[in-house]
């Protein structure tokens, strides 16, 4: 039995992208083979629960730095399975090192470290971050992009192992939905993602304002949704729907009711948003900056250069059904590869090979 530690959450509620996929592939793991501890808040994901061989650590309102460490140091988990950037990751690196632990610990990296400003570098979180990356025994990037920028910056061999996608929520629609969607008339643009500076949601609201035709409808809470509202009505636009945090179920629907998801951020790692939209067979309009894999340029959605082509994209789309449809069907199709169960093997396989190593050595 190999006995895993992550520091994620196995809450049913928790929606971020890491806690998500730590929860999808712990789901999936072979509970005859995985004996894994995870960390709880609220109710849990009940595929977790029902999971044998798994134990749920409850999260304290003080003091779950000592005591998660405590307990790793008493209980020595193989691997230390997805280290996030905050205290217990930093002193749990450091008991590695000091004890010489023969804990294993895979890192999963979710950002591009070539958009890490000069100061970000400074802090604890970016420290934890590099030694996670620097002293693991096997790191891997959740893009092509991303793995590319850890060999850039650390000289450390890594791999990519994508987020999969929920087939429970993102699924196409029916042919008989999508001819309704196509009867009914208006067009319908979606954004899903935190209100963030970084996401330049405003830039969605801007474009509202250009296509006053077209339902412009944007899922997600933040610091500047009271922004994003203001620049709606300041530019009189009435097709500015404001839908708040939505269940991954509610996104789902979302998606397959629109036709266009229009995505213009520009600080990311691999954002899921990009491949639950394309299974669901909404084409996309992002940043090329980061270079998602979720997106295939020119046959699934584009990847703008500049402002000016996102503008160019996003009309092409809301004027040529045909391409619409067509790129529909290639984002099924694409979004294929990212299949849960297929991502989950391959950590399964990474779990044996590093515990195999680590025993050898």
């Amino acid at each position: 039995m190999i006995r895993i530690f992550t520091p994620s959450f196995a809450d049913e509620s928790n929606t971020n992208a890491q806690n998500l996929t730590v929860k999808e592939i712990v789901a999936r793991l072979r509970p005859d083979r995985f004996h894994v501890t995870m960390l709880v808040n609220r109710p849990p994901d009940r595929r977790i629960v029902e999971r044998e061989n798994v134990r749920l650590l409850r999260w304290h309102k003080h003091g779950n730095t000592l005591l998660l460490l405590l307990h790793c140091l008493r209980w020595q988990p193989d691997i230390y399975f997805y280290p996030k950037e905050g205290p217990l990751d930093a002193g749990f690196l450091f008991l590695r090192r000091l004890l010489n632990l023969r804990t294993a610990v895979v890192t999963h990296v979710v950002k591009c470290l070539d958009q890490l400003q000069a100061e970000d570098r400074r802090t604890l979180a970016a420290r934890t971050l590099s030694a996670s990356i620097v002293e693991a025994d096997a790191v891997f990037g959740n893009s092509s992009y991303v793995t590319e920028t850890i060999k850039a910056y650390y000289g450390v061999e890594a791999e990519a192992i994508h987020n999969g996608v929920d087939r429970r929520f993102f699924f196409p629609p029916d042919e008989t939905a999508e001819h309704q969607k196509t009867r009914e008339g208006n067009l319908t643009v979606l954004y899903a993602g935190s209100f963030q500076a970084r996401k330049r949601v405003n830039m969605v609201v801007d474009q509202a304002a250009r296509w006053s035709n077209v339902n412009f409808r944007l899922a997600g809470d933040g610091e500047e949704k009271e922004a994003c509202r203001v620049l709606a009505e300041r530019l009189g636009s009435q097709n500015v729907s404001f839908l708040g945090h939505v269940s991954l179920s509610k996104l789902g629907e979302e998606m397959r009711q629109a036709d266009v998801f229009l995505f213009p951020s520009v600080i990311e790692g691999h954002p899921q948003v990009l491949g639950q939209a394309a299974a669901c067979g909404l084409p996309s309009v992002a940043m090329n900056v980061y270079q998602p894999d979720y997106v295939v340029d020119g046959q699934t959605g584009f990847l703008a250069d500049t402002d000016e082509e996102l503008d160019q994209k996003l009309d092409l789309l809301l004027t040529d059904p045909d391409l619409r449809r067509s790129m529909s069907d290639a984002a099924v199709a694409h979004a294929q590869q990212f299949d849960w169960d297929r991502i989950a093997r391959q950590w399964q396989d990474v779990f044996e090979e590093v515990v195999k190593r680590r025993r050898e050595a």
